[in-house]
């Protein structure tokens, strides 16, 4: 078990979504490739797991670009989110290493979700895991300009709850999504040591 800062020191945790605070980047991937391979389009596992955090049209544009496809990126990320929404969600679980933390602070300092993903995919999927009324603000792709692994999703969070950036710990699950939260000026957790 790594060393973890003391959670009750800060004034407000952050928490990505996917693969973070839900166990959904299996169901993402499968995803992905059934709309990719729609496409034409070659999309690797160890390169879906490196754009963590990563809007779906970025990865769709990046994609097409270097493979000489010509398509409307934000209509095929929608078509994956519908996709994925329509056929991947069921069964998916709260990752508990995670979920416990935000579960003993509720209520105690402000929590908030900071994710790549669209309000569309992560307010349903917060809702049908019954943790939604946990997080005082959710911050999306919709809502900033500049995604990780800029320091935008999470400088906006904090502001949401209204906790300096600098009180806040955030945690992730991929590198970009750390390098966005040290860029925010916040203490970071890697949750990927803490599953094993």
């Amino acid at each position: 078990m790594p060393d973890l800062p003391d959670f009750h020191s800060f004034d407000g945790l952050i928490f990505d979504c996917d693969g973070t605070l839900i166990d959904t980047m299996p169901a993402h991937f499968r995803a992905w490739s059934e709309t990719m391979n729609a496409h034409g389009i070659d999309f690797p596992e160890d390169r879906f797991y490196a754009l963590g955090g990563v809007p779906a049209s970025r990865i769709v544009a990046m994609l097409a670009d270097e493979q000489g496809v010509a398509l409307d990126a934000l209509a095929v990320a929608h078509e994956k989110e519908r996709h994925f929404l329509d056929h991947h969600t069921h069964g998916m679980q709260l990752i508990e290493e995670v979920a416990g933390i935000a579960r003993e602070h509720r209520g105690r300092v402000p929590l908030a979700v900071a994710t790549g993903g669209l309000r569309q995919v992560i307010e349903p999927m917060l809702v049908e895991q019954g943790v939604r009324d946990w997080f005082d603000a959710v911050v999306t792709a919709d809502d900033v300009e500049h995604y990780k692994p800029a320091p935008d999703t999470y400088l906006l969070a904090a502001e949401k709850i209204g906790v300096d950036p600098s009180r806040c710990c955030a945690f992730e699950d991929t590198d970009l999504g750390m390098e966005a939260i040290r860029a925010a000026g916040m203490t970071a957790v890697d949750i990927r040591p803490l599953r094993g």
